[in-house]
């Protein structure tokens, strides 16, 4: 069982589309920049070496801060494209490895020494199905791949965007149109930590313990929204009896822990109904995604993984 550490507010509706407002219970604790805070301010993100590992790259943190690396954050370079397969909490003055997946499988060529940061988190849909195949082994390298690669290659086909190296991101380059278009309708407020997205049926939560953090990452995770959002618009918005619902089965998860990899501990959450992750730091919950899943993440169970191409 999860402790709510967040209070919803009224929803904002636009096209049938509906995002609700989470703001915290208590004050935050845990102190930690994002990403592109930290990539600012000298942090790194490079291949593991020359020849490089698809499921793994390395995080050199200088800073005197923490790091914050969320669950589905795009980083773009190197010898191909990523996203953060978990939350990760990078401690000061430390260097360590991070599990990754492939977005861009037709490269595998240096671009740059470094990355630098995708402009969006992972849209709903893939990090939902991500999620559903780390269920058994959240932090097994590799384990999610598979279903990654199927989750970007059946978005572009559906949106009918083709890139010639079969990119993630060129999926939000074909529609960065239309998300701007509708990102206007969905600002942060004040003191605002996370969001449901609430497309018909389909629910997803975000949450972090800092609003401040939030305020950096929205611009990211709303991209991703609307992405999913563009295949399904005007249809009838979720209604707030479902959103609650929807909490309220978070809330009665299933919940597994395990050291993460870097501090606090890697949480899990599944229902019947729910499939989620998070990052907790002592009795303080750092980060929570959670979707709405009829399978829990059951066919992630003796499942075999399609294993890399590369090494």
């Amino acid at each position: 069982m999860i402790k709510n550490p967040f209070q919803l507010a009224e929803p904002l509706q636009h096209r049938g589309i509906v995002v609700a407002p989470l703001f915290p219970r208590r004050d935050p604790v845990a102190a930690y920049v994002t990403l592109d805070e930290a990539l600012a301010g000298g942090l790194r993100v490079r291949e593991v070496d020359e020849s490089g590992s698809v499921p793994e790259l390395v995080v050199e943190n200088p800073l005197d801060s923490r790091v914050l690396l969320y669950d589905g954050e795009e980083l773009v370079g190197a010898k191909q494209n990523r996203i953060l397969n978990v939350s990760v909490l990078v401690e000061a003055k430390t260097t360590l490895r991070i599990p990754v997946s492939c977005v861009e499988q037709g490269r595998w060529s240096r671009r740059s020494a470094f990355f630098s940061a995708g402009g969006h988190v992972s849209h709903a849909w893939l990090r939902r199905r991500k999620a559903e195949a780390q269920a058994a082994q959240p932090l097994a390298r590799g384990v999610a791949q598979g279903e990654v690669w199927d989750a970007v290659h059946e978005k572009a086909t559906r949106m009918s965007v083709h890139s010639p190296t079969g990119a993630s991101g060129d999926i939000y380059h074909a529609y960065e149109r239309d998300l701007r278009a509708l990102e206007g309708a969905f600002s942060a407020l004040p003191g605002q930590c996370g969001a449901i997205l609430g497309i018909g049926s389909d629910l997803c939560l975000d949450v972090v313990s800092r609003p401040d953090g939030f305020a950096r990452l929205w611009p990211k995770l709303r991209a991703g929204y609307l992405l999913d959002a563009l295949e399904s618009l005007d249809g009838t918005p979720t209604g707030v009896r479902e959103i609650e619902s929807f909490i309220a089965d978070v809330d009665h998860s299933l919940v597994s822990r395990q050291p993460s990899v870097g501090l606090g501990e890697d949480l899990r959450c599944r229902s019947d109904r729910v499939i989620g992750s998070g990052l907790v730091l002592g009795d303080e919950t750092i980060q929570l995604s959670a979707f709405r899943s009829e399978s829990g993440g059951r066919q992630a169970f003796g499942r075999i993984a399609r294993p890399s191409s590369r090494r």
